[in-house]
């Protein structure tokens, strides 16, 4: 069994409009995943601890937070659609940059567990290995070239 094809180039914007939310509740999704492994099956605190306030990663933050990633980046994607012919070279560079940058958050956090650095490391590469090749793969050209 094959995978299913994505959005080719030239195809309708309703179909693009379609995989790329797809891609966005995959990507949430797949957060989601890992931090459900991470917290209540191998037990990892989620708590982090910066300037004397606690917050608690709990799967409603884990999912908001990639769904809002997921729409900043169709957004951006739809804006280098409308501007460049080269919108789907220019999006996978910048989304790769952002997601390296987004990779020392989970380290620069302030207080918290060694587990749970890794565990949101492992989000953050999730939700770009997701949205990074399935946006790229509905970019159109688009653009004034």
């Amino acid at each position: 069994m094959s995978a299913p094809a994505l959005v080719p180039l030239g195809r309708s914007v309703s179909a693009r409009r379609t995989a790329r939310a797809t891609a966005a509740v995959l990507a949430a999704v797949g957060a989601f995943l890992v931090w459900l492994v991470a917290d209540p099956v191998a037990g990892v605190d989620f708590s982090v601890t910066r300037s004397g306030t606690t917050t608690v990663v709990d799967a409603g933050m884990v999912i908001g937070m990639s769904l809002g990633a997921a729409l900043v980046g169709w957004a951006f994607l739809a804006l280098l659609e409308r501007f460049t012919a080269r919108a789907r070279t220019i999006w996978i560079g910048t989304a790769v940059v952002v997601l390296l940058l987004s990779l020392v958050m989970p380290f620069n956090s302030g207080e918290i567990d060694t587990a749970a650095q890794w565990s949101l490391l492992s989000m953050h590469l999730v939700v770009g290995a997701v949205l990074i090749p399935l946006y790229a793969r509905t970019a159109t050209a688009g653009g004034v070239g």
